[in-house]
Parts: structure tokens; sequence; C-alpha cells
């Protein structure tokens, strides 16, 4: 029999995650700190009212979809061509500096080996771990203060988006050396990053030059390009995760790029933020708070988590920030950037369950890393607010 319990979990989570948006709002705090708390107070954490279903899990899915894809229409290519050079460095130094940090941390705490896997390489995969960046938080808070479409806007972008691709190589190196499997070799994984970007390239200039055509021929009309636009951004998502190892939201994050220079992004961009607004990002944000679980700890296990969490901030800060100095961005510039690489959210729980199915991570470590994420992503809207403090959060 059907059960309609989902209607229920919807309305909760919309109710819940906009009362509290407007709540953090009065403390001048971005509301998407809100929307992430609505979550952790309703899951089983603390009051235990909501659990992750498939059906809010696809639903979360499809909103971080949504939202890297409306963020590459919003993105101005010229701008984000001029901070290209400078996001490869930044998102470089980003991932050097946490997985030093993190193979140090966990070499001082890690020292009983219960698993196959040498304690050299589930050091490592600490580190790697740190290595992750979740920029869809980052995307929303940038939206909320305006800016998304600055120089440090851009740069988060970019460095985003190859944090993305280097994290992927990092995982597969480290997954190469514990597993025998053909898959994880990591010439086959770099081959096929570089296939999916240069057919996403290809493809892109025909349906950009399609659609320019048909906005401009039939201009009376364009709810349809809507349709086309999110069948695009879904067949382009689709097609990263599925063929070629890259994440779906960078799929759909370049979707909204190539479709950002049309006749009438505007208008699309309108409808997508309609819908983000009402019911796919309130669910997005949610979902991570539901997920968390908080476990048992022993004291040492405690400790390490505190170690944990700071270095996953300073890590970021300094890598990032560096990067950023090296390419002449100013110091305030540096520092936003560096905040903006700070998140971790659900990339880094992919990693980590990673870890765990390949014996690269004991399930004591898990909890931390859970924590970790959690702690992340609540407070970098938070830090980027203050880092961006003479801008005003809009009304919504």
């Amino acid at each position: 029999m059907l059960s309609y319990k989902f209607l229920f979990d919807i309305a909760v989570i919309l109710l819940s995650t906009k009362a509290l948006g407007l709540v953090t709002k009065r403390f001048k705090l971005p509301q998407v700190v809100g929307a992430l708390l609505a979550g952790l107070v309703l899951g089983p954490a603390v009051l235990n009212i909501l659990h992750e279903t498939d059906f809010i899990q696809q639903l979360a899915e499809l909103g971080v979809i949504v939202l890297m894809f409306t963020a590459g229409l919003e993105t101005d290519i010229k701008e984000l061509k001029k901070s290209g050079v400078a996001s490869v460095v930044i998102a470089i130094l980003g991932m050097i500096v946490p997985l030093i940090l993190g193979f140090i941390l966990a070499n001082f705490f890690n020292t009983n080996n219960s698993l196959d896997s040498s304690l050299f390489l589930q050091h490592m995969f600490i580190g790697v771990i740190l290595t992750a960046t979740s920029v869809s938080i980052t995307v929303e808070t940038l939206r909320e203060l305006g800016k998304l479409n600055s120089n440090a806007g851009n740069a988060i972008l970019g460095a985003a988006i190859i944090d993305d691709i280097l994290g992927i190589i990092a995982l597969t190196i480290i997954s190469s050396c514990a597993s025998s499997d053909t898959s994880t070799n990591i010439w086959i994984v770099i081959g096929k990053i570089l296939l999916f970007f240069i057919l996403a390239i290809m493809v892109g200039i025909v349906i950009f030059r399609l659609m320019n055509k048909e906005m401009k021929t039939h201009n009376t009309d364009l709810r349809r390009f809507v349709i086309f636009s999110f069948v695009f951004c879904l067949l382009l998502s689709y097609a990263a995760e599925e063929f070629f190892g890259v994440a779906d939201i960078t799929g759909a994050f370049i979707a909204g790029l190539i479709l950002s220079g049309t006749e009438r992004k505007h208008y699309i961009l309108s409808r997508f933020e309609t819908s983000s607004y009402m019911l796919l990002s309130p669910i997005f944000f949610a979902s991570i708070g539901i997920k968390v679980e908080i476990p048992k700890m022993s004291k040492e296990i405690i400790i390490f988590s505190i170690l944990l969490i700071i270095i996953a901030v300073i890590s970021k800060i300094i890598g990032c920030g560096l990067g950023a100095k090296l390419c002449k961005y100013t110091n305030s510039e540096a520092l936003q950037i560096g905040t903006g690489m700070v998140s971790r959210g659900e990339v880094a729980l992919i990693m980590a369950n990673k870890g765990n199915a390949l014996g690269l991570m004991s399930s004591i470590f898990f909890g931390p890393v859970v924590i970790m994420v959690v702690i992340t992503t609540i407070i970098s809207p938070i830090l980027l607010k203050l880092v961006f403090h003479k801008e005003n959060i809009k009304i919504a």
C-alpha cells in the first residue's frame, strides 16, 4: 500500500527550514544556516522526527543539481576565465595543506592497526577526506550575500570544480593502492575526466548555438526553453556521474555555464529559482542534517574530533588563501576564498564511505568525520557572512 508520509515529511521540512531561516536572519546570519539546523534538530541526532528516506535523498540530489545549475547560469564566463590559472593554484594548495595536516593528525591517533591496509595508507586517507570541498553551501550563501559574481566568488567556483577533479584523482590513487580492481587505475580515471570535459565543450557549443538561434526565432513563448534547459542539465549530470566518474553537480554547473550566454538566461534563471526556493533547496539543506547520527565516542576520539574540525577549517583557509595571495588577490579576497572552500558536505561523507568499504578507514573514525562534516557545513556560511561583512543579506 502506498504510504503518504512523504507529504508530511516535505511539509515539516519546508516549514521548519523557513522558520529557522527567518530566526537566523534576525541574528544577521545567512538563512541557509537555519535550513541546516532544521534538518539537524528534526533528524535522528536530536528530536528523531524525520529520517532519511530514498525519496528525500533523491529529491535532495535533484535540489543540489538545480542549485549548481543556477550557479552556472549566474556565472559570468569572462570573469571565470580571468580566474582560471588562479583557480588551479588555489585548488592545488587547498588540497596539499589539508592532506598533509590530516596525515599528521591521523599519525598521532591511529596507532593500532586492525585493518588489512597499512597505517600509512590509512593516515593518507584521512588527509584525502580533508581535501574535499562541497561548494553548494557556499553558492547559496554567496547568492544571499549578492557576491556570487565577485572576484572571490568566481575564484571559489573555479577552484571548486578543479578541487572535485583532484579529489577524484587522489581517492583513485589511494584506492588503487588498497585494491587490485583495474577500474581504479589512475590513468583510466584521468582519461575519463579529460574525455568528459572535451565532450561537454563540444556538445555545449552545439546546444548553445541551437538554443540561441531558437530563442531569437521564437521569442514569444519561452517556457519551452526552460524545459530544454532542464533536460540538458539532467542529461549532462547523469552522463558525468554514470559514465565518466565526475560528480553530477559538476555536470550541472557546466550545463548552466554553457547556457549562461544565451539570449534569455535571466528568464530561465527566474523559473529555476522559484522551484529551487519553494521545494528543492530546503529539502537538500535539511537532508544534510537529517543524515547525521552522532555515535558514542571515547575521550580520545572526542579529542580527535575537535582537532579534526580545527584542522578542517584552518587548512582550507590557509591553503586556498595562500594560493589566492600567490595569484595577486587582496588579503580580504584571499580570506574570502579560503573561507568559501571550508565546507566539506556530502563529498567528504562519500569519500568516508568509500574508505570504510575498502578497509582504508577504521569505523571508529567515521563518527568524527561525520561531526567534522556537520560543523564545517554549518559554520561555513557564518564565516562567509563575517568575511563579507559589508554586504547585507537579501530579504527573502
